[in-house]
């Protein structure tokens, strides 16, 4: 093989030295694929992000009644507490 053969084979195969059968070489699979898992990360976070914001929202709102409950009636709570502390010990024994 001389250098002018070894030139048109480099560059029909492209940087990558690699040819599919519509000529392409694999760097647009390789960005195709990127872009698609891209798009799925981007997609999760949204996700997750709105999730997260739903959580944060019911732990303020559930928070707040918490408190609510403890000052209205504190000994309520605290025999609550106690029973169920005395509970949990009981079964894990």
């Amino acid at each position: 093989m001389n250098s002018e053969t070894s030139e048109s084979i480099t560059s029909m195969n492209g940087p990558s030295g690699s040819t599919s059968l519509n000529g392409v070489g694999s760097d647009g699979t390789v960005r195709r694929v990127a872009q698609k898992a891209h798009e799925a990360v981007d997609k999760l976070e949204q996700t997750l992000g709105s999730g997260s914001e739903k959580v944060m929202g019911w732990q303020q709102e559930y928070g707040e009644m918490a408190r609510d409950q403890v000052r209205a009636n504190p000994l309520a709570v605290v025999a609550g507490a106690f029973a169920v502390g005395w509970l949990l010990a009981k079964i894990t024994r």
